[in-house]
């Protein structure tokens, strides 16, 4: 694949840089550093125009802060100049990380994400008799920074532009030259794109039947068990010695079984939620209409985290547990 130059004079057109301020202020107006950028914000984009020009934009500086939604996790927040960047650098880079990206990879892509995992996975659950479900451990805090420099030079030849990558590659670290934020956009892409390598072996050498990924969950589909196995095993080699990433113990069945995945648990003619995601389901449900009965929130802030909570579980078979749980608070 013929590697792209030039990109930086495409990211610092002010008309980009306008759509990127756009982008990351959008839903967060009433922030008070996105209130404050607005209020200069030609001074302040026309700053971030000649940084970007010179490679040599500020990274790092993130606030921390935990989650349990699920998993959980520590996400990063970039102070709200640096999401701007991302947004510029990614408003003109997209397209070139979506080239090297296989169909069934479904992770932060447009007309995709989980909708679309969960359907090519349903898909495959009704043509093949067995599944295997590949899980990295401690994804986003393994990834190897010289690896994933190396995969970005493979991509692009504007020196500034990989500067910049670099830059930001390098404002974070869980252990040594290791790991990218949760929570950047740029640490989606660069995410995505680290193991879009093991996708092109798993389906163009490995010839694997059925493949979807999600992120770091992975799904192996075959009619022949040991087949399976082998590929599985083969895929694990490749991917631990090539990009460093270790797995979680192996889970493999029937597909008549469930092939658990996404919070889902997908069955040739059915789908489920997990018994965690309806636990969660009717945890959320319960807290909203909590914050909502005691003015805590508007109907709109109701409606804004309500929707992909039904948005999420509407994909399953669930309309006997959504009556329940709606019933109980709307009653």
């Amino acid at each position: 694949m013929k590697r792209l130059a030039n990109l930086m004079d495409q990211v610092v057109e002010m008309d980009n840089l306008y759509l990127a301020w756009y982008k990351a202020a959008k839903g967060k107006q009433t922030d008070r550093a996105v209130i404050e950028y607005g209020k200069e914000t030609g001074v302040r984009l026309s700053q971030l125009r000649k940084e970007l020009m010179n490679g040599r934009c500020d990274t790092g500086n993130y606030h921390f802060f935990v989650i349990a939604d699920p998993k959980v996790r520590t996400i990063c927040a970039a102070p709200f100049e640096q999401r701007v960047m991302h947004h510029a650098l990614m408003n003109i880079c997209h397209h070139r990380f979506e080239k090297h990206l296989i169909r069934n990879t479904c992770a932060t892509r447009k007309g995709k994400g989980t909708h679309a995992a969960l359907h090519r996975a349903t898909l495959y659950t009704k043509r093949f008799k067995w599944f295997v479900k590949a899980d990295i451990r401690k994804y986003f805090d393994t990834i190897d920074h010289d690896i994933l420099k190396n995969q970005l030079c493979k991509l692009f030849k504007d020196n500034v532009l990989l500067e910049v990558f670099f830059r930001i590659i390098n404002s974070y670290e869980v252990q040594k030259s290791k790991g990218v934020p949760i929570g950047n956009l740029t640490s989606q892409y660069f995410a995505n794109h680290y193991l879009s390598q093991a996708d092109h072996f798993a389906t163009e050498q490995l010839k694997t039947a059925g493949y979807v990924r999600y992120m770091d969950d992975i799904l192996f589909f075959g009619n022949d068990r040991n087949q399976l196995m082998s590929q599985y095993r083969a895929f694990v080699s490749f991917v631990t010695e090539t990009l460093q990433l270790e797995f979680k113990p192996v889970v493999h069945n029937t597909t008549a079984s469930g092939v658990p995945f996404l919070g889902y648990k997908i069955f040739p003619y059915f789908v489920r939620l997990n018994l965690r995601s309806k636990r969660r389901f009717k945890k959320k449900i319960k807290a909203a209409y909590h914050k909502l009965h005691q003015q805590v929130w508007s109907e709109w802030d109701f409606q804004q985290h309500v929707t992909p909570l039904l948005a999420f579980v509407m994909k399953a078979d669930t309309m006997r547990l959504r009556k329940h749980v709606l019933r109980k608070y709307e009653g």
